[in-house]
């Protein structure tokens, strides 16, 4: 059994016991979140497509911990001008587990 879930504007196809990288959830390292935005649920004999959600189905993810990306670097150059700039950026995570996919209904 797998679900195609969306969270953090990025969609994941996840079944129990995947550890995964999400943008960074408010929530402290150990606890349970439900993620309810799941868009299919597909088991052996059954496929369940959401228009866009299937109701009644919520997927249990227990948050691992979190933490920051590997440093993006931006450099921005303009010929002929002397304009230069660079700055880096660490996008921050959550490594969370998949504890149980439901489908009710």
């Amino acid at each position: 059994m797998y679900a195609v879930i969306e969270t953090g504007g990025k969609q994941y196809k996840v079944q129990k016991g995947d550890v995964l990288k999400v943008e960074k959830l408010e929530a402290q390292e150990g606890e349970l979140v439900e993620i309810n935005q799941v868009l299919a649920v597909v088991d052996e004999k059954k496929v369940s497509v959401g228009k866009p959600l299937v109701k009644g189905a919520k997927v249990t993810l227990k948050v691992l911990e979190h933490g920051k990306g590997d440093k993006i670097i931006v450099y921005k150059y303009k010929p002929k001008k002397n304009y230069r700039r660079k700055y880096g950026h660490r996008q921050p995570y959550s490594k969370v587990l998949v504890e149980s996919i439901a489908l009710n209904g």
